[in-house]
């Protein structure tokens, strides 16, 4: 007989308890953070609504205060999802936070997945023609392995 040993946290052993949804108020973003809402609805789980913010490289900006910007977009989604989860109190309850990690895409979400220990990772197709050749976030996600991921038109 095997004894089982315990070696500590374990993903998705009893279904999802931390869902992430990258938001960075794309459409196909908003998509994603609606499907992830369901997913969390469905399992009881945490929804972490996570926006990157883009750290842009010194003298980037040309003295554009990006900083401000990229606050205000934050500020923004915040606005925009207590709206939408006040209009479904009521009908649909789900557990939600809201994080902004700093960084690209792509290390921003594995830094936040990381530290909120996620047991899934829901993001929207990226609407940049480019990505196709290049490798989405999406994709680079997939390809870390350490999460399920979910791409959402």
């Amino acid at each position: 007989m095997t004894e089982h040993v315990n070696t500590g946290f374990e993903r998705g052993t009893d279904g999802p308890k931390v869902i992430l949804a990258g938001v960075d108020g794309s459409d196909s973003s908003l998509r994603a953070a609606a499907y992830a809402a369901g997913l969390a609805r469905r399992q009881n789980a945490l929804l972490a609504l996570v926006y990157v913010q883009p750290v842009m490289p010194a003298g980037a900006a040309m003295g554009a205060p990006v900083g401000d910007t990229t606050g205000e977009i934050a500020q923004e989604l915040v606005a925009e999802i207590r709206e939408s989860a006040e209009r479904l109190r009521g009908i649909y309850e789900v557990r939600w936070q809201f994080h902004t990690f700093r960084g690209d895409p792509y290390a921003g979400l594995v830094s936040a997945a990381e530290e909120l220990t996620a047991d899934a990772v829901v993001v929207g197709a990226s609407e940049q023609a480019g990505h196709r050749f290049v490798g989405s976030v999406a994709i680079r996600l997939v390809k870390a392995g350490k999460w399920p991921v979910t791409v959402v038109p």
